[in-house]
């Protein structure tokens, strides 16, 4: 009886299965308009299993950051690449609906299949329709993906039938109107370099384009000659910029400064401000989970840049995601870590309700993998290399940064000494803590950057990613090698390295949650371990 052979359809598959994760629903107030017509030409991701890299992140979190040897790209492949036999049978699965293969990507195990949207109504059995928002309308679907039972063990996820916008900056500008209450620090502004400095990042840094910072950027776009100005006002060598185009997205700005091109400008000035004449890959792509993981895979496998650490500005609450893409995209967090490439992910700007209005607390993803840097923010007040004061950023429900407990991954090994509260959503869940570190986010004392012509004062802990990229690409050129997935280190840091300035004053309560989280001594969910010393970091980590 076990050996009997299940019917095939007429396809030659047999019986189809959910593909666990899947499920969409609809935006908040969006109407169905019309089926997407059946000859649209769309584009889709596959990704397809490949060996985890599991047992290498566990021998890592053990070892020194001095000691920690990692993968070559092309070790990489040679150990963890797609096996020919799975990638075989998804391209004869594609054959048989009349999908074409526009890329594969070996490394990142994604293949990203092209044809009209009947084909893949048909092969992925879901309904497409166009839908109505405020937004803007978008190509969707409801329910869960299926694909045939022969590829449920091969096929992980599959994304960009559903082609919504997906992540949001995590930016704000400081308005006139805005007044500091939440404490008495008041308005001032500083340059990127005047944070670094007070932050006590190592100066006079010799970069000789050795390290590359990459930048994910879903929208939006620069002027070369506006960037060049920029670091000519700050008397700063500017950076050595490299656009990378994914999916067919490319530097294009809007002329909006409040839009993606504030996102855009706020990444390269700051992280090209704390780090002079570093390389930075700009990596453009669509704003949909596709595009964000393909985006994600180029640049962790990104053969010509090489970029040792990767600034991720842009995200959005769990609650948002679907399964399939956030473990999508953790994998891929993972295969970073083997390469010795650091992620650092803002925490979010809208409290610890991360804007969601349902009475509960949430975290916001991509900065919840226990595989990135989650960066959190505070509202700073110092000068030169004295800080006087530094609190939690908490300007307002919609002004403050996020943190909490994870919904989605568990509590991390690393994190387990940390003191991590349960979740103040009922369930008291445990699970991982975000942020892990944090820096100056809050507007009122933001940074002055230059965008479309304009000069603003912006925050967020959009900010504070960058950030913290340029003071990784120091580390990694100061000790000759990429620290890559630092947590564990960060968090076996005694307090006498004097590594953190520590926060221990301020929440991030939003006004819709059911619950808030607060500072306090040692690690908290509002700014981690707390804001970098950066000299006395890297002195840490050497010993």
């Amino acid at each position: 009886m076990g050996n009997e052979k299940k019917p095939l359809n007429s396809q030659g598959y047999s019986s189809y299965k959910k593909l666990s994760g899947s499920e969409r629903k609809l935006l908040p107030d969006a109407s169905k308009l019309v089926p997407v017509h059946s000859n649209e030409k769309i584009s889709v991701t596959v990704l397809i299993r490949r060996p985890p890299v599991t047992s290498f992140l566990e021998k890592a979190s053990t070892t020194p950051v001095t000691s920690v040897k990692h993968l070559s790209r092309e070790e990489f492949v040679a150990v963890y690449g797609t096996d020919q036999k799975d990638l075989l049978k998804v391209k004869e699965f594609a054959d048989q609906h009349g999908l074409s293969i526009r890329e594969i990507n070996t490394c990142a195990g994604t293949i990203e299949l092209t044809g009209p949207a009947s084909a893949f109504c048909e092969a992925f059995k879901v309904e497409l329709s166009i839908y109505e928002h405020p937004t803007s309308p978008y190509r969707g679907r409801t329910g869960e993906i299926q694909i045939p039972e022969d590829l449920s063990d091969i096929v992980e996820a599959v994304l960009g039938l559903d082609n919504r916008t997906q992540l949001r900056p995590h930016y704000r500008i400081l308005e006139e109107k805005v007044k500091p209450h939440r404490s008495q620090i008041a308005s001032k502004s500083y340059t990127p370099t005047e944070v670094a400095q007070l932050y006590h990042f190592p100066q006079n840094t010799n970069c000789s384009n050795q390290q590359c910072i990459g930048i994910i950027e879903l929208g939006g776009g620069y002027s070369p000659s506006e960037i060049k100005q920029y670091f000519s006002s700050l008397g700063v060598t500017p950076p050595v910029l490299t656009d990378v185009s994914v999916n067919g997205a490319r530097n294009q700005p809007t002329g909006d400064p409040g839009g993606p091109d504030g996102e855009v400008a706020l990444d390269i000035e700051v992280a090209g401000a704390v780090f002079p004449g570093v390389k930075i890959a700009v990596y453009f792509a669509p704003n949909t989970d596709a595009g964000f993981l393909n985006a994600i895979n180029t640049a962790i496998h990104d053969t010509v840049n090489r970029p040792s650490v990767i600034s991720i500005s842009w995200g959005a609450p769990e609650s948002e995601w679907t399964l399939q893409a956030m473990k999508a995209m953790d994998r891929a967090f993972q295969d970073a870590a083997a390469l010795g490439v650091t992620i650092c992910c803002a925490s979010g700007d809208r409290g610890s309700a991360d804007g969601v209005n349902d009475g509960l607390v949430h975290v916001d993803f991509p900065a919840s993998s226990p595989h990135v840097l989650g960066c959190g923010g505070t509202k700073l007040s110092g000068s030169g290399q004295t800080i006087t004061r530094e609190v939690v950023w908490n300007e307002g429900p919609d002004s403050s940064t996020g943190g909490g407990v994870s919904d989605v991954f568990s509590l991390p090994a690393w994190q387990s000494s940390a003191n991590v509260p349960p979740s103040a959503n009922p369930g008291s869940k445990k699970g991982r803590g975000v942020p892990d570190v944090a820096g100056d986010a809050d507007p009122v004392t933001g940074y002055q950057v230059l965008v479309d012509g304009q000069k603003a004062v912006f925050g967020g802990t959009s900010a504070v990613a960058p950030l913290w990229a340029g003071l990784i690409a120091i580390l990694n050129q100061q000790l000759g090698h990429p620290v890559g997935f630092l947590n564990p280190a960060l968090y076996q840091l005694s307090a006498s390295s004097k590594a953190f300035r520590d926060i221990t004053s301020g929440n991030n309560e939003s006004s819709t949650e059911r619950g808030a989280y607060t500072a306090k001594k040692g690690w908290d969910p509002c700014t981690g371990l707390g804001s970098p010393n950066g000299t006395n970091l890297i002195n840490a980590l050497k010993n």
